[in-house]
């Protein structure tokens, strides 16, 4: 093909149609993750996030697992009780409801 304009255009025109081609693909491969959790949405903390309004601070992360074992709250892979969600953490301690939330979205974002 010769290098005039028309053939200029027409590899212009294929290349943008390659490209949202790709686009389409990427999205259709997409679609099957799940969508993320809002971070700062006390939604996803469910039950705990009201039972956490009323705990006594300063607290301990063995004392909020004693108390709140069984509540499920949502992660990025489903629900999973408090207990499993603060599993891998020592106790520590929180001054407050707002740390104890920071702490538990951080591990439910992992």
């Amino acid at each position: 093909m010769a290098d005039d304009k028309t053939a200029r255009d027409q590899r212009t025109d294929d290349e943008e149609r390659r490209q949202r081609e790709r686009g389409l693909r990427e999205a259709r491969d997409r679609a099957d993750e799940p969508e993320p959790i809002d971070a700062e949405s006390n939604e996803q903390l469910g039950e705990l996030d009201e039972r956490l309004e009323t705990h006594e601070y300063p607290t301990t992360m063995d004392e909020l697992v004693s108390a709140y074992s069984d509540i499920e709250i949502e992660t990025q892979g489903g629900s999973k009780t408090v207990a499993e969600v603060l599993a891998p953490i020592d106790n520590e301690s929180y001054e407050s409801v707002d740390d104890v939330r920071n702490r538990i979205r951080g591990l439910v974002h992992r």
